[in-house]
């Protein structure tokens, strides 16, 4: 029988493999680009935490008011939750502790590539009376069947930090259609979504005063030096975000400040940027409450409840299976 370590090594070689694969594809593409979900390694999950803290990102914020408001709702009638991309854990444990009256046990599954925002999330909620919690470090699809198999009684998946922002239209339905696939009618989703708001407050979220959104965005080239031995010079781009509204997306871009060449050994490219050349790291898709609903609807879900902050332009809806 193999050994762990052997096991996790293997993995871990595995996953690097991919990122190469994937930095040799998207660097090559016109406009070239990076998938966002390499962000989240130890340090960008880190990172990321303390962008939901800051008071230009009110995501979270309003989230976890309408998780602490209804969370008793959500979970009245529930007996497996599977979180995807459960961050911190902390708005899991809100929505728990909202419905803390209950006394049936829960089993708790977290889904998350990043073992750090795993250990973290299972630290936060694994105190709860009554919750039982199961960790899987996969992506979500994968995540996600393996934690459907295992479930018992009527499943809530949680999709909460407007996450689902970061697919296109077709990625959006090909996604919620694959959560769909997993679960059985009756079974629900919960899904976290922002909102449309004017252009100043949505750029302010992705390029705060502070730099910790460029810090963010820039840990990507970290990531390509570190584990793919490259040389970028992260001085030589800077952070841009813009808003699309042909498009209802905010755009976060690197920007080369002068000409860089980059050499990636890893992945087998080397690649040249003029000055003012961007690489497309992430879309942050924003909806409005009757998008979110016929979105859902055309995904094999039914809207049973949607509740909205409207100070910070929030949506949290529930769905049914069917």
């Amino acid at each position: 029988m193999p050994h762990s370590g052997s096991l996790r090594a293997r993995a871990d070689a595995a996953a690097v493999e991919q990122f190469a694969a994937d930095v040799r594809y998207y660097l090559s593409l016109a406009p070239r680009q990076l998938p966002s979900r390499y962000f989240y390694d130890d340090l960008g999950s880190a990172l990321f935490e303390t962008i939901c803290r800051l008071p230009w990102y009110t995501i979270t914020r309003a989230e976890t008011r309408l998780l602490a408001a209804h969370g008793a709702d959500i979970l009245s009638a529930v007996r497996s939750i599977v979180e995807l991309g459960p961050g911190s854990g902390d708005k899991l444990r809100t929505m728990l502790e909202a419905a803390a009256i209950r006394r049936e046990p829960i089993d708790a599954h977290l889904v998350d590539v990043s073992p750090a925002a795993l250990a973290s999330a299972a630290q936060a909620i694994g105190t709860l009376p009554h919750v039982h919690v199961v960790t899987h470090q996969a992506t979500y699809d994968a995540g996600l069947r393996e934690a459907a198999s295992a479930v018992s009684g009527r499943t809530l998946v949680a999709f909460l930090g407007s996450n689902i922002g970061n697919f296109d239209a077709p990625g959006a339905a090909a996604f919620l259609q694959n959560v769909r696939a997993c679960l059985g009618e009756g079974d629900a989703l919960l899904l976290g979504v922002d909102l449309v708001k004017p252009e100043e407050r949505m750029l302010l979220a992705y390029d705060d005063p502070l730099g910790v959104t460029a810090a963010f965005n820039k840990n990507l080239l970290l990531r390509i030096n570190h584990e793919l031995d490259a040389g970028i010079d992260l001085d030589g781009f800077s952070h841009r975000a813009v808003w699309n509204e042909a498009q209802s997306r905010v755009e976060m871009h690197l920007v080369a400040r002068s000409e860089q060449s980059i050499h990636i050994p890893r992945a087998q490219l080397d690649v040249r940027l003029h000055a003012g050349e961007s690489i497309w790291t992430e879309s942050s898709y924003k909806y409005v409450p009757a998008k979110v609903e016929s979105l859902l609807q055309s995904c094999g879900f039914r809207s049973t409840a949607q509740w909205i902050d409207g100070e910070d332009g929030f949506a949290l809806t529930m769905a049914e299976a069917f």
